[in-house]
């Protein structure tokens, strides 16, 4: 199947085409991955006789999925560019990142909302969309929505939530940037980010 229609199913159909040469472009390995919780995105340089690598997880919305595309195509150049000698998010990325995602503002690809972040985004890039918790947000309004899922910053305090490994917390204060929650069974503290997705329990009265 033509590349460019298959990255219409993940991507907003009108930034599917630049994607698409992208790839042939930078002569890519673009592999659309399993989720991931720790990341939605990935990178590998050339390594082993093996050319630019880049994985995306499948179950990105639309939005999301085209700015982690952009995010890791912006490794890729800087590498190209600089090889090791650049941070992996320094300013040399940081440019790199900026130049890319124009074409798809004057293409009016984003909603208001989503572009507005981006430029703030942009001003100062992070590691990651996601630890950009205003653009993190703004992705997340175009999820589909998922039964039982809540963020953890939404449960009051209190409540009691379960983990995909079966692990059960109670949330406590809010410490900074992060949620102070308690390990039922073995009562260990641990800090959340506010917007993990975790699934609520509810509590019978």
């Amino acid at each position: 199947m033509d590349k460019v229609k298959v990255l219409e199913k993940y991507l907003p159909p009108d930034a599917a085409p630049l994607i698409g040469r992208w790839i042939d472009y930078f002569k890519c390995e673009f592999k659309i991955s399993r989720n991931r919780n720790s990341k939605f995105g990935d990178y590998r340089p050339p390594h082993d006789g093996k050319g630019h690598r880049i994985s995306v997880n499948y179950d990105l919305n639309q939005f999301a999925f085209l700015v982690t595309t952009v995010h890791e195509f912006a490794h890729l150049h800087t590498w190209n560019e600089h090889k090791h000698k650049a941070k992996p998010h320094g300013a040399e990325w940081k440019n790199n990142f900026k130049k890319m995602m124009q074409p798809f503002f004057e293409q009016n690809i984003f909603p208001a909302d989503i572009k507005h972040a981006i430029t703030n985004y942009l001003n100062n890039p992070a590691a990651s969309s996601c630890s950009d918790l205003t653009l993190y947000r703004a992705l997340r309004k175009y999820d589909a929505p998922k039964e039982s899922v809540h963020t953890v910053e939404k449960l009051p305090v209190k409540a009691l939530f379960k983990l995909k490994d079966g692990r059960i917390f109670r949330k406590e204060e809010k410490l900074r940037k992060r949620y102070k929650c308690v390990e039922v069974s073995s009562r260990r503290v641990y800090l959340f980010s506010p917007v993990a997705e975790v699934e609520h329990i509810e509590q019978k009265t």
